[in-house]
């Protein structure tokens, strides 16, 4: 554990403090003799700034209104407090009209948490009428005004010094785009069940606690569900099965894009935070993992125009939101979390640039998934504008452009925009997960699609490269690869919306019965198809990520929005990984894999050409006879074989050739395999057998032909034939 301060004792009333101007840095900036405090408002009328001598104080120890001359510059206010230091605990009030047809929200009665906190304490009570700007019980609603004082909440902005925190020599680590695996998770739900048996479960120190069935598991980059503040109380509704409140517990509608949440810490929480996930960070990287963040910069925690007054709307509302033209009273809502960020306004591509910024220099993480990340990429009449948008001032910024950047490239508003980001992005390829769903299910007329995914999708990205595609199966919103082969629809009663919410677009396929079941049959077949799945994954062109607890045949019986449920619905039940061990170990195995094999991991697209001149392409496409594929529309069957050489990726080792058959049709299919000069073909992976059958360690010679059972993979590799030889894959 670092050394750095948990608790300093903040001056009470009694104490008088002197102060200066200041400057115009946004956030609080402590130095050695006090704290430089500094706000964004263009149309505020006045602006007060308190302090607070402990967090759940009702009354400030001191407030000091700032002077519209002397303590501003431009648009921000500014102040120096003399004497003041880390931990101080402090918010603003920001006065100006009420009049919320015309976009403005001021409310002096409300205490504000600054957008550039680096930690925030506790969290806002949603049902207290005190954090709402108008009164909840009037019939005017938010047309109506709250005089109810705000500061009586425990949420107070803290000041926190980064400066006490010590890295030593810790870094980014940079692993290349080709060797990366992504393994997405919810640093709650990873440990939070008993059944981690870990000391610190839900916590940062949790994931520390499981890092060996990290490393086991062979992922290179943890990508952690939204860590930015939030309020886990903010949803009204309860479990229409259990009677108990539901929570926010995936954290998708942020307080603030600096302050990294309490909610995953230990102890008080009052600042500590911030240390504790250095130290989080500083760990990862010793042990080998990057550490990508889900952000989101899309929409705010303030929700629609009945939602509370907590920062941005108190602060400058029609700066920072879109609002509807017609009557800015409402939000443009292209998040479909009740409001959206006005992203391409100068001012709030500060906020955003400023906050990545911090989390990379501050918080040495090594890159970020943006949610929605549509919205960056829009006007606020809509339009997208890609190339001129606060995308590319991201990706060519000259602390972040080398970083993992990668984008969710649709919106909650109808915005699909994949292969359409500029470039250094990546992409989520919705498109991939589609497809090989498809395909896997068992649908016609998808094979000519499967073909463009499983090779890096250069129709989407052939002006950057196959690892812009993040390749995946699964992810948070969805279901689990379980579920996906044990669930035809959909079963999120126990979200309380009538089962309304989560996609209905799932391509998923029960095998006989919706949900769990004893049939060893239907086992069986369930578990060969997520095999499937990883197989198709992991030997496909692009950059691979998995969904936490997969590797562990993870259910969330059949609910695709699990957003709501802390529960054993959602926790990650560690039981599995020896119940079901045949699936991690596969799942070990397939990415062990693709590491080893240079010839999966290319840095360029496929040409088709033979550029070695050995005679072989460097990818060609078979069917049940050599270079014969079935591209027909009721073609269920594929095979395609890669070389082992790489003329275009300099210094490139000598890999084996690589053949894979993906059979989906009902019946087996024998395939005649291309002949080899001097090598002869040994197989790898059958997943129609059984564990460890299924992936052998020492690869099995099976000559020319090879008979693929119904729904099944075969990973083949060339290796000379020596007769009765054997080695390691």
């Amino acid at each position: 554990m670092a050394d750095y301060p948990l608790q300093y004792d903040n001056p009470d009333s009694t104490v008088k403090l002197k102060t200066k101007r200041g400057y115009p840095r946004l956030g609080a900036t402590p130095d050695d003799t006090g704290v430089n405090f500094a706000l964004f408002s263009r149309h505020a009328e006045r602006v007060i700034l308190e302090l607070y001598q402990n967090y759940y104080d009702e009354k400030p120890s001191h407030s000091f209104e700032l002077d519209p001359i002397l303590n501003k510059t431009g648009d921000i206010w500014h102040i120096y407090v003399y004497g003041v230091k880390h931990g101080q605990y402090y918010g603003w009030r920001v006065d100006g009209p009420y009049n919320p047809e015309e976009g403005k929200r001021f409310n002096l009665n409300k205490l504000l948490v600054d957008p550039y906190a680096k930690a925030i304490s506790s969290s806002f009570d949603w049902d207290s009428s005190s954090v709402y700007g108008y009164d909840k019980n009037s019939p005017l609603k938010d047309l109506s005004f709250s005089t109810e004082d705000s500061a009586k909440s425990p949420t107070k902005s803290i000041v926190i010094d980064d400066s006490k925190y010590d890295w030593g020599n810790d870094k980014q680590l940079h692993i290349p785009w080709e060797d990366t695996v992504i393994y997405e998770m919810h640093v709650r739900l990873f440990t939070i069940s008993p059944t981690s048996n870990v000391k610190f479960r839900g916590t940062f120190l949790g994931i520390i606690e499981k890092l060996d069935h990290l490393k086991e598991l062979g992922v290179t980059t943890i990508e952690l569900m939204p860590v930015f503040e939030f309020n886990v109380n903010s949803i009204d509704r309860i479990n229409p099965i259990t009677g108990k409140k539901l929570k926010d517990v995936w954290g998708y509608n942020p307080l603030g894009f600096f302050a990294v949440t309490g909610n995953y810490s230990v102890g008080l929480k009052l600042g500590e935070q911030v240390f504790l996930f250095k130290d989080f960070v500083k760990e990862l990287h010793k042990n080998g993992f990057e550490v990508i963040l889900d952000v989101v910069y899309n929409h705010t925690g303030e929700g629609n125009e009945l939602g509370p007054t907590l920062n941005f709307r108190g602060i400058d509302n029609e700066i920072y939101y879109m609002l509807n033209p017609k009557n800015k009273r409402y939000y443009l809502n292209y998040s479909g979390c009740g409001n959206t960020l006005n992203c391409n306004h100068p001012v709030v591509k500060q906020l955003i640039i400023d906050s990545l910024r911090y989390w990379v220099t501050e918080m040495h993480v090594d890159g970020f998934r943006f949610d929605l990340a549509a919205v960056l990429g829009r006007t606020p009449d809509g339009r997208w504008i890609g190339d001129f948008s606060l995308l590319k001032d991201i990706s060519e910024d000259p602390i972040l452009h080398n970083l993992k950047l990668i984008a969710e490239g649709w919106d909650a508003a109808g915005g699909y925009f994949l292969g359409e980001f500029p470039q250094g992005w990546a992409e989520w390829n919705g498109k991939y997960r589609d497809i090989v769903r498809k395909f896997v299910r068992g649908d016609e007329g998808v094979i000519i699609e499967l073909a463009k995914r499983i090779t890096g999708s250069e129709d989407l990205y052939g002006n950057r490269n196959p690892q812009a595609s993040i390749n995946f199966i699964t992810c948070h919103d969805g279901f689990t690869m379980r579920d996906l082969v044990s669930y035809n629809e959909k079963h999120n009663e126990e979200n309380g919306e009538d089962n309304r919410d989560g996609t209905n677009e799932n391509f998923s396929y029960n095998h006989g019965v919706e949900g769990e079941t004893d049939e060893p049959k239907i086992i069986k077949i369930r578990k060969q198809q997520v095999k499937n799945f990883i197989t198709i994954l992991m030997i496909s062109h692009g950059t691979p990520m998995i969904l936490m607890g997969d590797e562990i045949y993870r259910t969330q019986y059949g609910n695709n929005n699990a957003y709501c449920q802390d529960n054993e619905k959602t926790w990650l039940d560690w039981t599995l990984k020896e119940k079901h061990y045949d699936i991690f170990r596969f799942f070990k195995k397939m990415i062990e894999f693709r590491k080893k094999h240079h010839a999966l991991r290319r840095r360029h697209f496929f040409t088709g050409k033979d550029l070695t001149g050995d005679g072989i392409a460097d990818i060609s496409w078979h069917g049940i006879m050599p270079f014969e594929p079935d591209w027909s529309y009721n073609s269920h069957s594929i095979a395609f074989m890669i070389s082992g050489s790489d003329f275009l990726c300099e210094n490139a080792k000598e890999d084996n050739d690589i053949f894979v058959i993906l059979n989906q049709w009902i019946e087996p299919l024998q395939f005649t395999l291309p002949i080899l000069h001097n090598k002869t073909w040994y197989r790898v992976v059958d997943t129609s057998k059984d564990s460890p059958n299924d992936f052998l360690d020492v690869p099995e010679q099976v000559g020319f032909n090879y008979i693929a059972q119904p729904k099944s993979s075969v990973v083949l590799i060339s290796q000379k034939s020596y007769q009765g030889s054997s080695f390691p894959v």
